[in-house]
This record gives C-alpha cells, structure tokens and sequence, in this order.
C-alpha cells in the first residue's frame, strides 16, 4: 500500500472509491492496522487503497480534524462516504468496506 502526500490525496480521492489509512509511524495501534488493511486491500482491486503519514501531512489531519490515530477514511468521488477510528481486525475492516462501497 502506498504511502502518498497531500499532492497525490487530492488527485487520488476526486473519483472512484478510495481508502485512506491516516496514521503515525510512532503509533502503535497504527503499527497493528497496517497489515491488515494491506491484506485486506488485496480483496478490492475495485477500490484503490493508501497510506497518509499525519506527521509528514499535518494540513491534511487538520482539514479532516483528526486528533487520534489510526483513522480511516472511505471516500467516494472526493467526498467522505465513511470513517472509523482505532484498531479493527480483518473481519472489521471489511465489514466497513462493504457496508460503504
């Protein structure tokens, strides 16, 4: 999953479904959450999957107010469809893709 600044998120999320991991390399729950929805992003090649450092990307965080990590977002065609914050197994995430895509 690649790893992309703010440059290619506002190129990436204007069309189609997009999942963005926001996250800290510090972070320890991130750490957990990382290789799931890599593993998870395999069973959507419909969906396109990345990765924001917030610390590289603060204007990013700010913008979309987030004050805990992981966070992760569902966009559709540029505007937030669905989010969910912490730790979720692989059962979890793909319950959040499909009830959002």
């Amino acid at each position: 999953m690649k790893i992309i600044n703010a440059e290619e998120f506002n190129e990436l999320i204007k069309n189609g479904t997009v999942v963005i991991d926001f996250f800290a390399d510090w972070c320890g729950p991130c750490k957990m959450l990382s290789p799931v929805i890599e593993e998870v992003s395999k069973e959507y090649p419909d969906i396109e999957f990345a990765k924001v450092n917030v610390d590289d990307n603060m204007d990013l965080a700010e913008q979309f107010q987030i004050m805990s990590i992981p966070q992760v977002y569902m966009f559709k065609n540029g505007e937030v469809a669905a989010k969910f914050g912490g730790y979720r197994d692989a059962g979890g995430v793909k319950a959040f893709v499909d009830e959002n895509k």
